[in-house]
């Protein structure tokens, strides 16, 4: 009788290997730029500005904000999933998918908005207002999907030992789901933390927004590079934080086989009342915001330039589309390798790539910028740095996409295929790749549709004569010459609300919210 030996593991191929370790690099330059701009007048002048008392109110004030958004999103997000999976309010179904929207809606248009509508909004509170909207979202979704893995038997042994309906929500269901909690509240805050649009719009002096004046200005580049360095540090602490939650967001279940769905919480007379809150919601993150942009179209009816809106549109989609390909074509190897071969390097390398994509959208434009300047500058202002910027900033997103696809395609298909006589690089075409591709061009789709809404990066290397919509709306919003704004605004909606949709839709699933 043979006896099989067991297979040898597989070294990582140096055609995926090479190409993987230079993207990895080029990810990093980033942080090779602040640290050479940042020390380039010695360490006595980063310590003065770390200890100057306009920093430290600058510290405040950003981490402050952070604190105030990430409390609101977690009471909305986690009240309102609750409301939607455990209850048996009336169209919860409908509802859950409408308040993922705002997530659809950039920051600044949405900051722009509001200061048209109410223009004594602004300050620490309209930022917090409208950071708070497009943000709940990301714990909406985290908190539904870990409530439709919660294993209702456990609280149905906690009613039978005597605990009420609130009791058991805080001491079992949303203990359960509290590491899905953590990872939510941790990407809110990161977003929080590198948002630029609609702290720059509210006027309030947070971190991104003075950095971006730092630069644009051309006095003080070194401050600004410290100041980039400590908002790096806030940022790579907030990715790691998130990395572990979201390991540990794993609801944990009593027996095996499928699980069931929880029961439903009657709400009775209640139902009205509670009601209010998701009403409130939306009305303050798409009712109000929506008013004023179809005030603004219909002022912008006679001013609307349909040759400058074309042009923003098809420099918008074509930027876009080209650094979707290009990301995710830089992301393949990658992405493959993280599939297929788990080892040491290959983790530190995924990690690299990732250390980019947590640093806000600012610092990378400002380090592209004198990139640019000093090395490429026959590209500088040109559209292959921007489209290299692009590929920087979002080729983690594309790199999560195709790894998660290739590991769902199974391997033995293909090594059915080589046993047959293909070569590793056409069994991977053949089968692998072919069964992948819908995840692999789900993943240009995020990064397509994230570029279109970018406004950091856009608004410093995009080139000399040409703009985007972001660019256009953020240049008349600036003004406040919002009817001329409006066209460029509703672009940016309608390409960003349909995957939204798809995306709560999903959600729902996820989270076990069922039809009425």
């Amino acid at each position: 009788m043979a006896v099989l030996a067991r297979p040898a593991r597989r070294r990582p191929p140096a055609l995926l290997l090479l190409p993987a370790a230079l993207v990895a690099a080029c990810t990093l330059v980033p942080l090779v730029y602040l640290g050479g701009r940042g020390l380039e007048r010695g360490w006595a002048f980063v310590l003065d500005e770390l200890f100057q008392p306009r920093t430290a109110a600058l510290i405040g004030r950003s981490l402050l904000l952070v604190a105030v958004v990430t409390a609101a999103c977690v009471v909305l997000g986690v009240g309102l999933a609750v409301l939607v999976t455990r209850t048996d309010l009336r169209g919860r179904r409908a509802l859950a998918v409408a308040l993922t929207l705002p997530l659809a809606m950039p920051s600044y248009l949405l900051a722009y908005l509001w200061v048209s509508a109410l223009p004594s909004v602004s300050g620490f509170w309209g930022a917090a207002l409208v950071l708070t909207l497009v943000s709940y979202p990301l714990v909406l979704l985290t908190t539904m999907a870990a409530l439709g893995r919660v294993d209702p038997a456990q609280e149905e042994v906690a009613r039978s030992l005597g605990l009420g309906g609130v009791a058991v929500l805080f001491r079992v269901t949303l203990r359960q789901a509290r590491a899905a909690i953590a990872a939510g509240a941790l990407l809110v805050a990161l977003y929080v933390l590198s948002d630029f649009g609609a702290v720059a719009a509210m006027r309030f002096e947070a971190f991104t927004w003075v950095i971006y004046g730092a630069y644009r200005s051309g006095f003080n580049p070194s401050r600004a590079a410290v100041l980039s360095l400590v908002l790096m540090v806030f940022a790579v602490a907030l990715v790691i934080a998130e990395h572990r939650a979201r390991g540990l967001a794993a609801a944990s279940r009593v027996g095996g086989g499928a699980a069931r769905p929880a029961p439903l919480n009657r709400l009775g007379r209640w139902s009205p009342v509670l009601l209010v809150v998701p009403a409130a919601v939306l009305g303050a993150a798409l009712v109000v915001p929506g008013v004023e942009l179809a005030q603004w179209l219909v002022t912008a009816g006679a001013r609307w330039d349909v040759a400058q809106w074309s042009a923003a549109l098809g420099s918008t989609v074509w930027l876009s589309a080209a650094a979707a390909l290009v990301s995710t074509a830089a992301a393949l190897p990658l992405g493959v390798l993280a599939a297929r071969h788990r080892d040491r390097a290959t983790r530190a390398l995924e990690g690299a790539s990732y250390v980019a994509h947590g640093l806000p959208s600012i610092v990378i434009a400002i380090s592209m910028v004198s990139l640019g300047v000093l090395l490429l500058r026959p590209i500088y202002q040109r559209e292959p740095l921007l489209i290299l910027a692009y590929t920087v900033l979002f080729v983690p997103m594309a790199i999560g996409s195709i790894r998660a696809a290739v590991e769902a395609a199974p391997i033995r298909l293909e090594e059915v295929a080589r046993s047959l006589g293909r070569g590793p690089v056409r069994a991977f075409g053949t089968v692998t790749a072919r069964v992948a591709l819908p995840g692999i061009a789900a993943g240009a789709a995020l990064v397509l549709l994230t570029c279109m809404k970018e406004l950091p990066v856009t608004l410093l290397l995009h080139p000399t004569g040409t703009d985007t919509l972001a660019t256009r709306l953020w240049g008349y919003s600036s003004v406040s010459d919002y009817a001329s704004a409006a066209p460029y605004a509703a672009a940016l909606l309608v390409f960003a609300a349909v995957p939204t949709a798809l995306l709560g839709m999903w959600g729902t699933e996820d989270g076990a919210v069922r039809s009425d």
